[in-house]
Formats: C-alpha cells, sequence, structure tokens
C-alpha cells in the first residue's frame, strides 16, 4: 500500500515566525465563489487534540504562492464549519 504523502504549507503568523501546516481539506464554495483550505500544524497532526485551521484562499496559479485570508464574518463561518463537517463525516 502507497504511503501518501500529504501537501504542506509554511504560513507565518503575527510576529513573521514560520509554521508548517498540513492541509486537510480544499474545498470551493459555489455560492460565493470563493475557495477555502483547512490545514492543521504538522506538529499536532496526530493528535486528538489538534487545532483545525481554516482559510479563504486565492491560488496564483504558479503552485508556490497562496494568498490566504481570515474568514471574518459569522455567516462565512457557519458556512466553512457546514461544509467541513460534512467534509469529516465523509472521511469516517
Amino acid at each position: 500500500m502507497a504511503n501518501e504523502e500529504k501537501e504542506r504549507i509554511i504560513i507565518p503568523d503575527e510576529n513573521g515566525e514560520e509554521h508548517l501546516f498540513e492541509v486537510v481539506f480544499e474545498f470551493d464554495v459555489d455560492q460565493t465563489g470563493h475557495s477555502y483550505i483547512a490545514v492543521v500544524p504538522v506538529e499536532q497532526k496526530e493528535s486528538e487534540q489538534a487545532e483545525l485551521y481554516a482559510f479563504r484562499f486565492e491560488d496564483s496559479g504558479d503552485d508556490e504562492e497562496l494568498a490566504l485570508y481570515q474568514i471574518e464574518s459569522d455567516e462565512e463561518w457557519d458556512m466553512v464549519e457546514e461544509v467541513l463537517g460534512a467534509l469529516i463525516e465523509e472521511q469516517q
């Protein structure tokens, strides 16, 4: 059985320190026309208490740079949580 390599990205924090994250899900929402990404810190990925972070993103098309945006509205968070819940259920 092949060991599937997960996509990893580096995200700087507010202090400019870079942190490595593993991509858990990427999905598009037709109603908003936006794309979203859910990631976990690599050092926490095996933990049952791992924190899942979600961002809206735009791909620059060169496979190197993603523009990440915080999800700010409650409505957008509710929609993202609903989609993530459905994706997590599908995986179980």
